[in-house]
């Protein structure tokens, strides 16, 4: 195939894969959910909300079992295999609620669709970085964004498609959307040619080459892919916590604000600025992986940990509703952003052959903090000692990032030491 149709052809791929991302991104829209699972089984929200944790704590693992398996079997089989577990989870999770099983919603919804969901996620990441060297970041901010807009539309539509047929149905009538659209992308993908790169395009010295790429057994021994998951596991834990619990705090700053004491009008204004931020959760990813292309992936985090920061801290005291919700759709901004750079910025240090197993192991640290990060705020029942806690995490990334140094190969440190006579 000519490089032409191979130019052409990657934006196929790209499409593929936002594709599949954003239908598994539907896994945000679980709250979505919550009150017609009660009124149809009678269960308590926070039985239900156990499910979110669970799916959650299944992705962040099984994105790692998906990048181990997407280096040796390619993206179309590893892709298939995620998608069609997560179809099929989400029809477990409408049959769960028919019969009234809360096991087999965790079962099923949790542990098999989120097995399958993880597994797919890092596979259009994985292979778009291959075919995109020249727009890295842009690229895995577009099927990154594509992830926290799906949770987005899935929200518009199926209080609808609820209302007109029920829980039950709406949920396994998604589960087979799910699988048949995801499936049918999922066949779409492959990887470049070995060696391709774009017409006019010249690797930078600054990122590590295909051929001189880190396999899993070298990356995990190089202390910067521990900062590397640590960086990802901080910002995210801020970002979580907050996203957890940001309903009810704007509640309470319209309750302050504007002497609004009407729950139901409280509900529709906090979910007003939930649905708000969420957008904006999307659009950061996009925004900020844009901007790593131009000002680089450490820049990028050194100015989302510094000014998330002094956010979280300022936050407690705000009392304008427009100032509470701008700062709300900055945070979840820099929540999306971090995860849009971060699998760019582990393909610059470690190159991109094996990026599969090598950020799929990465995204341990997403499973890990979003349940640091929703415990932390779930244990407290005024937000101003969360919101500190995040911001010291979050300074604590700044430093981590600071730090940070390109890793070279241990053959490179060899070469560097002159050798010694007589030894």
């Amino acid at each position: 195939m000519s490089n032409e149709n191979l130019m052409s052809k990657r934006w196929l791929i790209a499409s593929a894969g936002i594709v599949i991302m954003t239908l598994l991104g539907t896994v945000y829209a679980w709250s979505v959910f919550s009150n017609p699972i009660v009124d149809a089984t009678g269960w308590a929200k926070p039985d239900i909300a156990k499910t979110f944790m669970i799916i959650i704590g299944m992705i962040g693992l099984s994105a790692a079992f998906g990048g181990m398996m997407v280096d040796k079997m390619g993206p179309k089989k590893v892709a298939l295999i995620g998608v069609i577990l997560y179809g099929i989870g989400t029809v477990l999770a409408g049959m769960a609620i028919k019969n009234v099983s809360l096991p087999m919603l965790y079962l099923g919804y949790g542990v098999i669709g989120g097995i399958g969901n993880g597994m797919a996620y890092v596979v259009p990441i994985a292979t778009l970085i291959k075919w995109f060297p020249d727009k890295r970041g842009l690229i895995t901010g577009l099927s990154v964004m594509g992830f926290g807009l799906g949770s987005f539309f899935i929200g518009k539509l199926v209080p609808g498609l609820i209302n007109s047929m029920g829980v039950v149905s709406a949920l396994m009538l998604l589960g087979v959307v799910y699988l048949v659209l995801n499936a049918l992308a999922a066949l779409i993908l492959a990887v470049p040619p070995a060696g391709w790169l774009p017409d006019g395009f010249t690797p930078s010295a600054t990122t590590v080459s295909a051929a001189d790429s880190f396999a899993w057994a070298e990356a995990k021994k190089t202390p910067q892919w521990y900062m590397i998951w640590t960086m990802l596991f901080l910002n995210v834990s801020a970002g979580m916590g907050l996203l957890s619990k940001l309903s009810p705090m704007a509640q309470d700053v319209f309750r302050v604000a504007r002497g609004i004491e009407d729950p139901a009008q409280l509900a529709i204004l906090g979910g007003g600025v939930l649905a708000t931020a969420s957008i904006f959760n999307g659009l950061g990813r996009l925004f900020w992986s844009a901007m790593s292309d131009k000002i680089g992936r450490k820049n990028v985090f050194l100015c989302l940990f510094a000014t998330q920061a002094a956010l979280y801290f300022y936050l407690p005291a705000v009392t304008s509703t427009f100032v509470f919700t701008v700062i709300a759709c900055y945070l979840l901004a820099g929540l999306g952003g971090g995860f849009a750079v971060m699998p760019a910025f582990a393909a610059d240090s470690f190159g991109p052959t094996y990026i599969g197993k090598v950020y799929g192991f990465v995204l341990t640290a997403w499973g890990a903090a979003g349940v640091l990060g929703g415990y932390v705020f779930a244990k407290f029942t005024v937000p101003g000692p969360p919101l500190k806690i995040a911001a010291g995490l979050l300074i604590a990334g700044f430093f981590v990032t600071l730090m940070f140094k390109r890793p070279q190969h241990v053959s490179h440190y060899r070469a560097a030491k002159p050798a010694v006579s007589g030894q």
